[in-house]
């Protein structure tokens, strides 16, 4: 994929996440809480023992992780178990925990999530017992590492300046798109966002069937919302939000799906449903979405299939006069327990499925948040010359991503499925939801302990 003259720009995109050194905390009293002992990572730890099994959580997607690390250490005893991965919002991680802290006992050691706001809640105390996830940046997961994983990635996973998890995948979005059919059509590459609908709008007229994007899944607004600088999930404090829904950022993006719903080139269908490979495979003209879509959607043989030479990449576009940003879709954080008997071996997973070539180079169809393992799975893709265009979009993007979008411990995906999808589905205007999807944003964050501005 990428040539070597590519490494240094690669390079250029890291920053110094200034995880803290081993620091040894003075903690009163040995066996505080559950026979734990004061330990020298930031937290309270259990009693160790380097040859226990290790329970890990994965969602079915994140298996071949553990396949990888159960090949590469089998001298690690490991148990692994599948579940949604809390999912389109389904907080089934926190859900779980919460029952695990109320017995106090039964914690896995390890936990793949799919959303990037679990650290909001999961670095904090619970019911006055020791949070859940394990400081990762005070001795545990060597500073080096933290070091290499590219600038931002791990803002989701750093709460009051420590660090409590590692990302396994940036979620960027680019604008995906079908070089071959744009071509065929005399279509051009949209710059801006008025030039995607105006292209749209065009595709509807003259190749009616074909579409240039969705809004069938629960991260339709970390799409286009956060893509347009909308106040929805302005995370100001630990306890503190702004949302603000009727902003000009919100009512282009809402007025823009407006269109393009109603014409068809945008449908209120799920990417990872049959109905949408079976209706739209062969028409997707464009895409934006999500890095991990590459491997996820166009280059799966269970979904559409798109062949060899036919998909390019294109930088999110700009809205006309403005620098391009992007949303987040994702992207997914390993924790550890701070409950574990064995961190050793539990540190060592989360920095292999991170990291370790073996997956996040050989197997992770996204691109990875450590910027050494994202330099080598460039290099991979664009050797393997499926793509049509080159993948430098992909990497620009991950410094475009937005920072008035922040992680609370409430998922903006719940809000949207429960809210905007069924009015959707009812044929509502996006734009005179607006009012509705703020109101149920402030009533959620309420809920949730914020105080909302």
């Amino acid at each position: 994929m990428v040539r070597s003259r590519r490494t240094p720009y690669l390079r250029s995109l890291l920053a110094a996440l200034g995880g803290a050194g081993a620091i040894t905390l003075a903690l009163a009293g040995c066996g505080a809480e559950g026979g734990t002992t004061a330990g020298s990572y930031g937290f309270p730890q259990a009693g160790q023992d380097d040859k226990a099994t290790i329970t890990v959580w994965v969602d079915a997607d994140r298996t071949k992780a553990a396949d990888a690390f159960k090949k590469a250490h089998p001298e690690v005893p490991i148990q692994v178990v599948t579940y949604d991965g809390s999912a389109n919002g389904s907080n089934s991680f926190r859900t779980k925990i919460q029952l695990f802290d109320r017995a106090q006992s039964g914690w896995p050691d390890v936990v793949f999530s799919t959303q990037n706001n679990d650290a909001a809640w999961a670095s904090q105390k619970s019911n006055g017992k020791q949070a859940f996830a394990a400081v990762l940046s005070e001795g545990l997961v060597p500073k080096e590492t933290l070091d290499d994983f590219t600038a931002g990635a791990l803002n989701p996973c750093t709460v009051e300046g420590k660090v409590y998890c590692l990302r396994n995948d940036l979620a960027q979005v680019v604008l995906w798109y079908d070089k071959v059919l744009l071509d065929e059509y005399g279509y051009q590459v949209p710059a801006t966002w008025q030039e995607y609908q105006a292209l749209g709008e065009k595709a509807a007229r003259e190749h009616p069937g074909t579409i240039v994007g969705t809004v069938g899944d629960a991260w339709t607004p970390e799409v286009y919302f956060w893509g347009s600088k909308c106040q929805a999930n302005d995370i100001t404090g630990p306890t503190t939000v702004t949302v603000n829904t009727t902003t000009p950022q919100c009512r282009r993006a809402a007025a823009m799906l407006d269109t393009l719903i109603k014409n068809g080139t945008t449908p209120n269908i799920s990417v990872f449903t049959p109905e949408f490979v079976k209706k739209y495979s062969g028409k997707v003209l464009m895409m934006p979405g999500p890095a991990w879509y590459a491997g996820a959607i166009f280059n799966n043989p269970q979904s559409l299939k798109v062949p060899a030479g036919q998909l390019g990449v294109a930088a999110p576009p700009a809205w006309q006069g403005e620098e391009a940003v992007t949303g987040n879709v994702g992207g997914g954080t390993w924790f550890v327990s701070s409950h574990s008997k064995n961190l050793k071996a539990a540190e060592s997973f989360v920095r292999f499925a991170t990291t370790a070539d073996e997956y996040q180079v050989e197997l992770a169809p996204g691109y990875p948040a450590h910027a050494p393992a994202a330099d080598r799975w460039v290099k991979k893709q664009e050797s393997s010359g499926y793509y049509a265009t080159d993948l430098q979009a992909v990497v620009k993007a991950g410094t475009s991503i937005w920072s008035g979008w922040g992680a609370g411990t409430f998922s903006q995906e719940a809000i949207w499925a429960k809210t905007m999808t069924p009015a959707i589905a009812d044929g509502k205007s996006l734009v005179t939801m607006l009012p509705q999807w703020q109101e149920a944003i402030r009533n959620q964050a309420q809920v949730a302990g914020y105080t909302v501005g």
